[in-house]
């Protein structure tokens, strides 16, 4: 497996073998990537998941194999052919292609043929080009369940066509064909004249090879809704020719009965079961393209940076019930909370203005983050018009509020403010989102934060696996205050889990604060093993040793310690140390210390700059202090704004109004786009220019073609 994976992928085979072996010993992800370097060849977190993905994929692939070999010589039917056929399969698929005949099923009429011993019959069909004295050979075999030589020739047919229908180079060459030439075709499905959000497929037709798996999703969901009919096309009688050509290659003669063999195995065996497979492959490449993009927005949302050193008013929007407020100050506690209601109904513009005037002065607020949901829009509006006729010194941003509602009726939120009303703690959840963008996001399940499409239409399972997946790859990326983390946060360090991060907290709140790493071995539960695994990535800060702070994992203190009295380096100095190491043989002193060089360049990388935080070379959150309204656009006028989603489509973008701009993937550059993703990405800052506006569906189309 070890020689297969290599040739797969570009790696050397011991680095190859050593992830698998600390695969296996029980070592993340995360641990793997940042201080096994030397074991891996530097392999990312991205490159680990993929070999392990793929390693997990050969497992099941000869524990398959294995389970149908057992099941086939079960049946007394395993030779040394079918056995060297089955440990050469590549794939899954072609193991079931193999295995196909033999499971366990229903009696076919080709088994009931055989039974009642018409296979030297079909022998002679399929060897025979003229059939010569069919009917005097189809005699031979009358009586019993066999009342005529018509019937005789009728099961051979049921015969000749199985095999046919379950040959594997057979479905392998109509597959080909399929892949080649088959035609994914919609239709709208009823008279009725609603609108709906398939009308691009109601006149619909594109080959499988090329039509976008954003597309497959929308064409599916339309079907499951009962709004589109979908069918795969292709050429009957070219496939058909194609199953007689195979035949004959096989040595099986032309005639009648043989070319309706062919045609009967096409249309009753062969079309239906690769049509479903092939519909199963569409769906899986648009779940794992849909997947992949969610995951890559996912990513870039939780690396928005944190707004530091500012006291943030949230506002989540409604009508009827008014506009929830919670105000917290720069490490997000809460300060105050409330209701007004500056929108319609109510429209109580100075009352409102009032509560937040006195919440600005009274708790020296200076940013205002307002949920994009209903009402948003006309919120913004009072935000806007109360700013710009006081004069006050704050500015505002619209956050997006997707999971806020999930937050508010969780345990995580039950726990933390167990006597607030939910509609208050998503208030809460819309401030910190910009205090700490990371911090807040991870108390809310991934699936729930709104940066995908169709989401709702995929394997929920490999959907929340990517997901936590990316999520723990930026926790453990940017690294948590063991002292101020949150379990929500703290479960997502390597080696940790929701369990142990309660205990943690727990420790924490009895004990004081952690002031060294090596404290969390007194925490129940969390053994050597564990420790190993969380401890680089849990920082401490002003603390007894000044390494707890950084990347630096405290299997490397002794050796870290070493190379700065080496160079004459105090702790409180150290940030100096590639100064002082311009004219030292690096190499031989990272020889000497017993540590290879890409930890060593990560040691003295944390030494020059300890509080280096990854999320700072990312496009911060826009503030505003004026609304834009959607009677003011004109095509051609020009807007800033960030990128809030990104769709093989193209990319939302926020332009300070209620509903995202979009623009299309022919609009992201002068030159040719083939991924969107490659132009831009969630939370990027864009300069853009409206196209077209629907105000009917309250839509804007932009453009950076600029």
């Amino acid at each position: 497996m070890i020689e297969r994976l290599t040739n797969e992928f570009p790696f050397p085979k011991k680095a190859v073998e050593n992830l698998i072996s600390l695969h296996l010993e029980g070592n993340t992800v995360p641990f793997i990537a940042r201080y096994r370097k030397e074991m891996t060849g530097a392999m990312d977190e991205i490159q680990i998941r993929a070999v392990l993905e793929r390693y997990e994929y050969l497992e099941n692939l000869d524990k398959r194999k294995s389970e149908v070999l057992k099941n086939i010589e079960e049946k007394g039917k395993l030779t040394e052919d079918l056995k060297k056929a089955v440990f050469s399969a590549s794939t899954l698929t072609e193991v079931e292609d193999i295995y196909a005949p033999y499971k366990s099923k229903k009696k076919t009429k080709a088994d009931i043929a055989r039974e009642a011993g018409i296979e030297p019959l079909a022998f002679y069909i399929k060897t025979s080009p003229d059939l010569p004295g069919l009917a005097e050979e189809a005699g031979k075999y009358v009586g019993g369940p066999v009342p005529d030589s018509d019937t005789a020739v009728a099961m051979a047919r049921d015969i000749l066509t199985e095999e046919l229908g379950h040959d594997i180079d057979i479905k392998k060459r109509i597959r080909e064909l399929y892949a080649e030439a088959c035609v994914l075709t919609s239709e709208k499905a009823s008279d009725s004249k609603e609108r709906t959000p398939y009308e691009a497929y109601y006149e619909f037709s594109e080959k499988i090879s090329s039509v976008p798996p954003h597309r497959v999703l929308a064409i599916f969901r339309g079907e499951r809704e009962k709004i589109l009919k979908v069918r795969l096309e292709i050429d009957e009688e070219t496939c058909i020719n194609a199953v007689e050509a195979m035949a004959l290659s096989k040595g099986w003669a032309k005639n009648d009965i043989t070319g309706k063999c062919a045609s009967r195995a096409f249309k009753s065996m062969l079309s239906s079961s690769i049509e479903l497979e092939i519909r199963g492959e569409l769906k899986t490449e648009g779940e794992n393209r849909a997947i992949s993009v969610f995951a890559d927005n996912l990513k870039s949302l939780l690396m928005t940076p944190p707004v530091k050193g500012r006291s943030v008013l949230g506002l989540d929007p409604a009508y009827r019930t008014g506009c929830k407020y919670a105000a917290v100050d720069d490490t997000g506690k809460l300060l105050t909370y409330g209701v007004i209601y500056p929108t319609p109904p109510q429209s109580d513009y100075e009352g409102s203005r009032q509560t937040v005037l006195d919440i600005i002065n009274r708790y020296e607020i200076n940013a205002i983050s307002i949920g994009n949901g209903t009402a948003s829009r006309e919120t913004e509006e009072f935000v806007a018009k109360v700013i710009s006729e006081t004069g006050v010194q704050v500015e505002y941003t619209i956050v997006n509020e997707a999971g806020a509602s999930v937050y508010s009726a969780s345990e995580i939120a039950a726990r933390e403010f167990p006597e607030l009303d939910l509609t208050i703690r998503g208030a809460i959840s819309i401030a910190r989102r910009v205090i700490d963008p990371l911090a807040e996001l991870v108390k809310i399940e991934p699936r729930s934060i709104g940066v995908g499409m169709y989401q709702h239409d995929v394997n929920k399972k490999k959907l929340e696996t990517t997901l936590q997946a990316v999520v723990e790859d930026v926790v453990n990326s940017v690294g948590v205050n063991l002292n101020t983390a949150s379990p929500s946060l703290l479960q997502y360090v390597a080696g940790l889990n929701s369990s142990i991060a309660e205990k943690i907290v727990k420790f924490r709140e009895e004990a004081g604060k952690f002031e060294n790493r090596e404290q969390l071995l007194k925490v129940s539960g969390l053994g050597e093993s564990i420790y190993r695994q969380c401890a680089g990535f849990l920082k401490i800060y002003e603390g007894k040793e000044p390494l707890d702070s950084m990347f630096i994992h405290p299997e490397n203190y002794e050796a870290v310690h070493s190379l700065l009295k080496k160079l004459n380096l105090s702790a409180d100095k150290a940030s100096l140390i590639r100064l002082a190491s311009k004219n030292a043989n690096i190499n031989k002193i990272a020889e000497d210390l017993g540590i290879g060089k890409y930890t060593f360049e990560d040691i003295v990388e944390n030494l020059e700059k300890p509080d280096r935080d990854i999320r700072d070379t990312v496009d911060p959150i826009i503030f505003r202090k004026g609304a834009v309204s959607f009677d003011d656009l004109k095509p051609g006028m020009m807007l800033d704004g960030k990128i809030t989603n990104v769709v093989d489509f193209g990319a939302f973008v926020d332009v300070g109004l209620k509903n995202d701009g979009l623009i299309h993937i022919s609009e992201l550059s002068e030159g040719f786009v083939k991924n969107p993703k490659d132009v831009v990405k969630v939370g990027q800052k864009v300069h853009v220019m409206v196209v077209a506006i629907d105000k009917e569906r309250g839509r804007i189309s932009l453009s950076m073609r600029v």
